[in-house]
């Protein structure tokens, strides 16, 4: 077994859509990146990645290459999965945490799983989602910014 785990960070931004987990979530504000910066997949990815020793997304999908410019999140983490295949793992379970003082996320969570989900080929049961704030403390709790953590283990095959 191997467990891995993932961080990501962006700051809110006017102009762009706001996207968590593969869900467009309704808000005023964006996360600015070179992709759709969507962090619950970044950190996701991370942690996938961290697991079996293989880098992080960076590596595998620099934001120097235009081919990522504005993709979605959901298509870099099915090639993330297909390395996980390839190196003969399966993925036990992801726990996640989005961190964001705004907007309430709750309404999105099961969305955000199935999309996940989907894009894994694993259960729904195995993926966990919270969201939380920081109350009002810190570039979160300014709303200048949404963090994401994630952990997870994978399992040889």
């Amino acid at each position: 077994m191997r467990i891995g785990n993932g961080y990501d960070v962006h700051q809110l931004t006017l102009g762009r859509k706001l996207m968590l987990g593969g869900v467009e979530i309704p808000h005023t504000r964006g996360l600015l990146g070179h992709s759709d910066a969507d962090v619950l997949t970044h950190a996701i990815m991370d942690a996938l990645l961290g697991a079996l020793a293989l880098g992080n997304i960076g590596d595998h999908f620099p934001d120097t290459d235009k081919i990522y410019k504005d993709i979605s999140s959901l298509k870099l983490l099915k090639k993330v999965h297909s390395l996980i295949i390839s190196k003969g793992y399966i993925i036990s379970n992801i726990d996640s945490i989005i961190v964001a003082q705004s907007p309430k996320l709750k309404p999105f969570i099961f969305e955000m799983r199935k999309q996940i989900s989907n894009i894994l080929e694993i259960d729904l049961d195995l993926i966990s989602i919270k969201a939380t704030t920081t109350e009002n403390l810190g570039f979160a709790g300014r709303a200048e910014g949404i963090a994401a953590y994630a952990v997870t283990l994978l399992k040889k095959c």
